[in-house]
């Protein structure tokens, strides 16, 4: 396919699959052409109840059945999704606006995190002996059980891998999974959750609701056993209240104003070239890309003008293949946020030194990559997340003054480190108030390893997604403890006479030989 509309009957079949009785729709724009890409059925309260119920059935069989059979399913849909690649990245493009090889990126962290967690659940949650406090006389175990059904909640950006990285530690745990889609990525969702039923993960496991958040959000997370929320932190913060209130555990992956730092003995074009992929990435429409960068006075110079020269060559495109660098952004609303913060920047005395402007001859919300210089507090993009093509760049004298500045923000989600030395780069990464840091990279080495916790510090968000961390989330330990009958305890006073001298001999001799 090379055209930049998917084919009706396609988005029909997928459309199906919502959990939808209300008869409302809701028309989605394809990005690239700013034409009705197709009617999305929405869902009501009454909808995701439903799903909620037919998840919690459809959840105790699943647990039951146990960590190899989950396993086998879920390396099937591993394959399902390389087998169905041209077609999961012809519909999030088409439903992004991002490019082919930007897309790509997405199928295979859908199928890194699918492979990590069915290989992983029954290391990490088969349970194993803990040390009892009263050694010979106790044992103890520690057994993990699911929690339940989990609430997803995913943004437009990056429908495949936010979606991947919540819905599957949870199927692989034994939970089902209902996944409130954006109405935007939602054929993505469907098209990736379409291979996971063909493999074999019963379709009441994991539900798919559609709808605008304050008609079915509370019902999503008031539903929920576990929340898995990612986007906003004002939205974040309205949905880790009300989980709250139940005591419902809950991940949040919020906001970022994501810092990089570049390092007088940086390769000036290597850097610039690192740079630019981390800043404009799915045109900037990525919770981990870069928008803000501090550069040592040594190399600024050079490093600023190797920068506008790679941001300048970059290809905006739409087709369906992989000849564009940058794609387009996602909608209207994304086009106005991208130009307000330009145009307020330029108002208060910033200097364009690349990009700056829409497109609308190629797409109705291309814009430009954009590096702006000169960028004070008073600007809205000075410490307001853009989440879109635009980067300021200022000059430091020191790697403290580096530091300091990268850390000055209520964000923690993702930082970077450019330098030519790796101790020195992870040195100054060690610094930063980050839950993730890439040295000589800008996202890509910390979201593509799947064995790594990621997630926010700050107002960048709270828990952990991804390895073990991420598995953990979705089940409760239990700790089970066993006596022996070696050894009588205590249970009167006269009893407890005659042993206390006993245990206190146990407990300094147990610190005596370091045993726990």
């Amino acid at each position: 396919m090379t055209s930049s509309t998917l084919e009706l009957p396609f988005i029909a079949e997928l459309a199906r699959d919502i959990c939808s009785t209300s008869g409302d729709t809701a028309t989605v724009i394809a990005p690239f052409t700013g034409q009705p890409l197709h009617a999305l059925p929405l869902s009501s309260a009454h909808d995701v109840a439903d799903a909620y119920a037919r998840a919690r059935l459809a959840q105790i069989g699943w647990a039951r059945a146990g960590f190899a059979h989950r396993r086998a399913v879920l390396l099937k849909a591993h394959d399902l999704l390389f087998a169905r690649q041209e077609s999961l990245l012809d519909t999030l493009q088409t439903e992004t606006g991002k490019t082919r090889g930007q897309a790509f990126e997405e199928v295979f962290q859908s199928a890194t995190v699918t492979r990590y967690n069915a290989l992983a659940a029954r290391r990490v949650l088969g349970g194993e002996r803990r040390r009892s406090g009263l050694p010979v006389l106790v044992t103890t175990r520690v057994r993990y059980r699911p929690k339940g059904v989990a609430g997803v909640i995913t943004p437009w950006n990056f429908p495949l891998s936010l979606a991947a990285m919540d819905v599957v530690p949870a199927l692989a745990a034994g939970c089902g999974v209902v996944q409130k889609a954006d109405n935007q990525g939602a054929l993505s969702i469907l098209a990736l959750r379409r291979a996971f039923i063909d493999a074999g993960v019963p379709a009441d496991l994991w539900a798919v609701v559609t709808g605008d958040g304050a008609e079915i959000g509370g019902a999503v997370t008031a539903g929920a056993d576990y929340v898995c929320f990612t986007g906003s932190t004002a939205t974040g913060l309205r949905v880790g209240e009300q989980a709250a209130t139940t005591l419902t555990g809950a991940s949040l992956e919020l906001g970022g104003k994501n810092p990089m730092i570049v390092l007088d003995d940086v390769d000036p074009h290597r850097a610039a070239a690192q740079a630019a992929y981390a800043c404009f990435s799915s045109l900037g429409q990525l919770c981990v890309s870069i928008e803000r960068i501090y550069v040592q006075r040594g190399v600024a110079e050079q490093f600023l003008q190797e920068f506008v020269t790679v941001t300048r060559a970059l290809m905006l495109g739409s087709s369906l293949d992989y000849r564009a660098d940058v794609g387009s952004l996602t909608s209207e609303a994304q086009l106005d946020r991208v130009t307000e913060h330009v145009a307020d920047a330029v108002g208060h005395g910033a200097t364009v030194q690349a990009g700056g402007r829409a497109r609308p001859d190629l797409g109705p919300y291309f814009f430009e990559p954009t590096i702006l210089t000169g960028v004070t507090p008073a600007m809205l993009c000075y410490a307001g997340e853009t989440f879109g093509p635009v980067v300021s760049v200022s000059v430091v004298d020191s790697e403290q003054e580096a530091i300091l500045a990268a850390n000055d923000s209520d964000y923690g989600l993702n930082a970077a480190v450019l330098s030519g030395s790796a101790r020195r780069g992870l040195r100054v990464a060690g610094s930063l108030e980050a839950g993730s840091v890439n040295v000589n990279e800008g996202y890509r080495g910390s979201f593509s390893a799947v064995d790594a916790p990621m997630g926010g510090v700050k107002r960048s968000g709270l828990g952990r997604r991804n390895g073990p961390e991420g598995l953990l989330r979705f089940v409760n330990p239990v700790t089970i403890s066993r006596s022996t009958g070696v050894l009588k305890l205590p249970v009167t006073g006269a009893e407890f006479a005659r042993l206390v001298p006993a245990m206190v001999l146990l407990a300094k001799t147990l610190k005596t030989v370091r045993r726990r």
